[in-house]
């Protein structure tokens, strides 16, 4: 029940505390009684978590890289809404691939509703001319389905008096699957582009066996450097990108479209996230990034605010990222390393 960035369709604009209570109580109710389909959260730092975003990004580094990432969503909220992320990726130079794993924690409201994935990811470089490349990738994964039901207030419970003791629905088994992703990515030394077809398997989603599973989602992503200057032979001081990344998962949709501006060592950005014209509100959030970045380490903050009719409920979202990249052969071997001109954040 949750969609891709648990936009206005999800939830109704209420008045109190005490509404937004029975709401979720309600909604996490039907999670547990009926057949209900679940969406993925999403990161606005969404190249800062390249595996998550594509596995083909798998291996696009110079040998090693490692990242982390935080988001709290809506905080403002009653119940939380936080999601974790950690990845290890590895160059494979003499293979022409990537290998990597991506592992995720998404928790949502107040009876602690999580996910966990783990995946397994894979990606191939094809070098089509002496510019363009074409990158397919792979992720295979475990996805484990938990809730801590003793946590939630059930809005039978809620009387003019106060409360009353709960009636919990029968036991149930938490829900484990496996599950399949499968990406492609094409790039020069300007432009990146590509798609994400995740949840081929589509995972269970019911705690009682019924027939509730996770929607295939897609994502379609891209941009380039409209700008770029340099000192140096191989290294960029001031770059301006515009990009956009699309997301569809069952009958939820959004895009985000933004830029990029890195002036060594520090970047900033700007993000619009909606479809106008196709919804009767402005969108969804304008998000703002600042970060900073040397050789090695990538660190950004990011804040959505948001801009729908839930501007004054939610407190907006914030979101951390920490990237580290590091090798162990000579520089003579960066020679046989494309990089892939999309940024960092």
């Amino acid at each position: 029940i949750f969609c891709c960035e648990r936009d206005e369709s999800q939830i109704i604009l209420i008045g109190s505390i005490l509404l937004k209570r029975i709401k979720y109580s309600l909604l996490v109710s039907c999670v547990l009684i009926i057949d209900s389909f679940g969406q993925d959260p999403t990161f606005s730092q969404f190249y800062a978590n390249p595996l998550y975003l594509a596995p083909s990004f798998a291996g696009a580094t110079e040998e090693y890289r490692f990242a982390l990432n935080y988001r709290n969503q809506w905080p403002a909220v009653p119940g939380v809404f936080h999601t974790y992320s950690i990845s290890f990726d590895k160059a494979l130079l003499n293979f022409n691939s990537g290998i990597g794993v991506l592992a995720t924690y998404d928790v949502a409201g107040s009876g602690e509703l999580s996910t966990t994935n783990i995946g397994l990811l894979y990606s191939y470089d094809f070098r089509i001319n002496e510019d363009w490349h074409i990158r397919p990738g792979v992720n295979f994964k475990f996805t484990y389905l938990g809730l801590d039901i003793y946590k939630l207030v059930f809005a039978s419970q809620m009387t003019g008096s106060g409360t009353v003791p709960p009636v919990y629905p029968p036991p149930f088994n938490k829900v484990a699957d496996v599950d399949f992703a499968t990406s492609a990515l094409v790039y020069d030394d300007r432009f990146w582009g590509g798609f994400t077809l995740d949840h081929l398997l589509t995972p269970k989603q019911s705690f009682y066996g019924d027939e509730a599973t996770l929607p295939v989602k897609m994502n379609v992503f891209g941009g380039m450097q409209i700008l770029r200057k340099t000192r140096l032979r191989h290294t960029y001081q001031e770059v301006l990108s515009v990009a956009f990344n699309f997301q569809k998962q069952a009958d939820f949709y959004q895009t985000d479209v933004g830029l990029y501006y890195y002036r060594d060592p520090l970047i900033f950005g700007l993000w619009y996230r909606g479809i106008p014209f196709m919804t009767t509100q402005a969108g969804d959030a304008i998000i703002g990034l600042v970060g900073i970045k040397t050789k090695q380490l990538h660190i950004g903050y990011s804040y959505d605010f948001t801009i729908s009719n839930l501007i004054s409920s939610t407190h907006g979202s914030h979101e951390v990222s920490l990237v580290y990249e590091f090798n162990s052969f000579s520089i003579g071997q960066r020679t046989k390393i494309r990089a892939i001109p999309c940024p960092e954040f």
